[in-house]
């Protein structure tokens, strides 16, 4: 699979606008929508990282889980890209989870020297509990919100990514519904 997401393109670190010092206030609808995020992403997390604690896993630990679980024979090279963190902090996540047996690699299929990733049993039974409460937290979010809330939730934080990102994400999505 071509990279995830070119780290050499020359893209901007994002599109939004920067602001300056003497333009107006913005509205108070969009502040309370960043706070209402910020507030969401704060029980998203919590709710994994409860069970995380209890056995000395972290984000990164989750992060590098779910992806790996959800995208078996994910390269490591697209993992990197896909988390955006150096090679360093994957290195140590990824020792971890290999060590306690959640996740295994393999050599790629025509190229030995490539890591392949892949979850075992036990790792998917982490990922799955780990997702548990978030799935549940968002279909409670969905069903709460109305009939088309679905698509509109997937269309906001879409475009929230930054757009030289899209088309990564969508060959990373494409993967996963074929």
């Amino acid at each position: 699979m071509a990279d995830i997401i070119n780290k050499d393109a020359a893209a901007p670190r994002s599109d939004l606008q920067e602001t300056t010092p003497d333009q107006e206030e913005p509205p108070h609808a969009l502040v309370e929508l960043i706070e209402l995020l910020f507030f969401a992403y704060r029980d998203f997390t919590n709710d994994p990282d409860t069970i995380l604690d209890e056995i000395g896993f972290g984000r990164a630990h989750h992060r590098v889980l779910h992806f790996v679980n959800h995208y078996p024979g994910l390269r490591v090279a697209d993992l990197l890209d896909i988390l955006k963190i150096t090679k360093q902090s994957l290195a140590r996540v990824l020792k971890q989870l290999v060590d306690e047996g959640m996740i295994e690699q393999r050599p790629g299929p025509s190229d030995r020297r490539e890591r392949r990733l892949f979850s075992t049993q036990r790792g998917q039974k982490l990922a799955r509990r780990l997702m548990e409460p978030q799935l549940h937290r968002i279909n409670k979010a969905l069903k709460l919100s109305g009939m088309e809330s679905e698509e509109i939730s997937r269309k906001l934080l879409y475009n929230m990514i930054n757009t030289h990102e899209h088309e990564a994400i969508e060959e990373l999505f494409s993967r996963q519904r074929s």
